[in-house]
């Protein structure tokens, strides 16, 4: 799930002693500081950490997946199980340098909450209950890195990061991917079962478009089986930003172009192939508008489907007139390839 971020501040009392003001800090410590509050008052409580000096701020709220499950929504792979993960409350995260001014700073997210509490906002603030932890930059900027290591997706696609080798067989094709700001690495099952498909269905000279591109995975699958043109699209203007990246280190940035906005609204060509790694309502949305999208005979290839939704978007299929080749399973997830009829 992609988190909002912002710059941030907090509030509440630590629940552990603060270090005394003339105690040496290192510059690579930071206190992570949690706030527990409502959908309405997540955006107040954020700018109360971001006055106070955090260098931003993250809001875990379970609405914000059912909001992006709707096809107005920001199109990605969002797991219900996020949702009740995360719970009823929302959680407003700051982030503080440690330093001789970090007392000053929570005192300021406190007194800023206990004025506000007073007033008659017209809407619920929730608990306001705090929690703080410390972490150093360096551990957390080497612990995810340690995480991230090379795997493999469908027969002859291997995603690896930057900073590290791997073991390729006869006929892999390498795809560098260095996660940072990026949506996904590659490691869910729909991208997997995904690459699976475009490995078997574009052939070389394919005209491909990716819609929902992420970090540009599946575009760069594409072009590594000689997809080309290959266009990439993504309605978060990061996103884009990533995937060009991406496209221009694993060599591919005459190939794969990215575009930023709304399939229907950036797109006036027709590909051979349409990838959509995204969810069950954007597909079932999609399935007849992007016909005028996609060539004659053209293939239709889309995961991030639950389980559950499968038959809604074969139904989709069936009522925009595609013949569907096949359908992949893998743990809770689907992935259809169809082709367009005439």
């Amino acid at each position: 799930m992609r988190g909002r971020r912002r710059g941030g501040r907090e509030i509440g009392a630590l629940p552990f002693p603060f270090p005394a003001p003339c105690a040496p800090f290192s510059a690579m410590d930071w206190m992570q500081y949690t706030i527990l509050t409502t959908t309405e008052g997540s955006d107040l409580v954020s700018q109360i950490l971001l006055d106070a000096g955090s260098a931003g701020t993250m809001i875990e709220d379970k609405n914000d997946v059912a909001a992006n499950q709707r096809p107005e929504g920001q199109w990605d792979i969002i797991d219900e199980e996020i949702a009740r993960r995360i719970g009823d409350d929302v959680k407003v995260t700051g982030y503080f340098e440690v330093n001789g001014s970090l007392r000053d700073r929570i005192a300021q997210v406190e007194a800023e909450l206990r004025r506000v509490r007073a007033l008659d906002l017209g809407f619920d603030l929730g608990k306001l209950e705090t929690s703080a932890g410390t972490f150093a930059e360096e551990d957390w900027a080497e612990s995810w890195k340690k995480a991230f290591k090379p795997f493999r997706l469908g027969e002859h696609i291997v995603v690896k990061p930057g900073w590290t080798a791997c073991e390729t067989r006869p006929g892999d094709h390498v795809i560098e991917i260095d996660p940072g700001m990026a949506f996904g690495t590659g490691t869910h099952e729909t991208t997997g079962m995904c690459v699976a498909l475009v490995e078997k269905y574009v052939k070389p000279g394919d005209r491909v478009i990716d819609i929902g591109t992420g970090t540009g995975i599946l575009a760069i699958a594409a072009a590594h089986m000689g997809a080309k043109p290959v266009l990439a699209t993504d309605l978060d203007p990061v996103a884009v930003r990533v995937a060009a990246e991406n496209a221009r280190i694993n060599g591919f940035a005459d190939v794969i172009e990215t575009r930023c906005g709304d399939l229907l609204d950036v797109v006036w060509e027709t590909g051979d192939v349409v990838i959509a790694n995204i969810i069950a309502d954007v597909i079932c949305m999609l399935a007849a508008p992007v016909r005028a999208r996609i060539a004659d005979g053209g293939l239709f290839v889309c995961s991030g489907i639950a389980a559950e939704r499968l038959d809604e978007v074969l139904k989709a299929l069936d009522d925009a007139r595609y013949e569907v080749l096949e359908v992949r399973e893998q743990g809770e997830w689907r992935a259809v390839a169809s082709r367009k009829l005439a």
